[in-house]
């Protein structure tokens, strides 16, 4: 008897120390300023990369706060990179309108064009790496399907799928190019998410395809989902609505427990409303989510259910470093966010 009390106070005992601690409060450092848009960060181990419009990108040193900023310009015009990505060796960026320019880096140290795409309706908007090897971007609906171009061979060569290879498009579908995030991989899973609040999702690194509607509004063309993130296989989350009339909080999150097949609307009326960038707290088995967008950031502790307004500070999309330290980016800024 007495060995089986004392192994139930141990249970307890490290349940109790794995559980995270709820956030009340967020620092925020500046730590780059420029008169840019920046929609697009990545970690890169030391170092959070960046792209944005002007043209501009660069990284900067996290250990050290140095900053490395270049212009790339296409002739003598200069590209709006909204989707940025990397593996291990390499960094990517992808501008948003035709021409769509993806570049990366270089033998030489220069960025090097990898793929281009021009003609009517061409508009990228999120980049991402399933591993070193193969890696995904998308865009805005031509010619009947969404726009889907992947590489397999590092980010070396680019291929566009055939919509043979995709599900029916909706007219008028694309996705928001507003923070990176509206696709995510874990694994050989690849979930897109589109304005027409739906979810394609491919289990095999984008060779076959399977649609999935949500609950989020979508009938105006500047509202359905404008970011989204998976905690693993089966919890996601999906967050927007409408940047015309951001305080409108129906029907703009969401919730999957089955890897995105089904999705159940939460907080469904109350605050926070529109927001462009959704993320789980890192070691929060699930139940921590950040959203913020120009309106603020906003946290949830319990998966979504509730919500609690930390900051009015705007910022456009966030990446988490740990489980309390953060880097967002926004209009003319990157800062460093520390949560508390």
């Amino acid at each position: 008897m007495r060995y089986t009390i004392l192994l139930i106070v141990l249970v307890v005992s490290c349940s109790e120390s794995v559980q995270p601690t709820a956030f009340n409060s967020v620092g925020i450092k500046t730590i780059y300023s420029d008169s840019v848009s920046i929609r697009a960060i990545e970690l890169m181990g030391n170092s959070l990369a960046f792209a944005a419009n002007k043209g501009t990108f660069g990284t900067v040193d996290l250990t050290f706060g140095k900053v490395r900023a270049n212009i790339e310009k296409y002739h003598t015009s200069v590209p709006a990179f909204r989707a940025v990505a990397h593996t291990a060796n390499d960094f990517f960026m992808l501008s948003i309108e035709s021409p769509a320019l993806l570049y990366k880096t270089g033998d030489n140290g220069q960025m090097e064009l990898v793929y281009k795409e021009e003609g009517e309706g061409v508009f990228y908007d999120a980049m991402t790496f399933l591993n070193d090897k193969d890696g995904i971007a998308i865009g805005d609906s031509v010619d009947g399907c969404l726009s889907v171009i992947i590489t397999s061979d590092g980010g070396n060569t680019w291929s566009k799928l055939p919509c043979s290879q995709l599900p029916e498009g909706i007219e008028g579908e694309g996705a928001f190019a507003a923070s990176n995030t509206n696709i995510k991989t874990i694994g050989d899973n690849i979930w897109i998410a589109t304005t027409s609040g739906r979810i394609l999702f491919s289990s095999d690194k984008g060779n076959s395809w399977e649609t999935y509607q949500t609950p989020i509004k979508n009938a105006e063309t500047t509202e359905g989902i404008y970011s989204i993130d998976f905690y693993d296989e089966n919890l996601g989350f999906a967050i927007g609505g409408d940047y015309t009339n951001p305080d409108t909080s129906l029907a703009n999150k969401a919730i999957t427990k089955d890897g995105g097949k089904t999705w159940s609307l939460v907080a469904d009326g109350n605050a926070p409303g529109y927001k462009s960038c959704v993320q789980f707290v890192p070691g929060s088995n699930g139940t921590g989510l950040v959203a913020i967008g120009f309106t603020g950031i906003s946290y949830s502790s319990d998966m979504g259910k509730n919500w609690k307004e930390l900051s009015k500070e705007p910022f456009f999309t966030i990446r988490f470093q740990n489980d309390s330290i953060a880097y967002a980016a926004g209009k003319n800024r990157i800062s460093k966010l520390t949560f508390r």
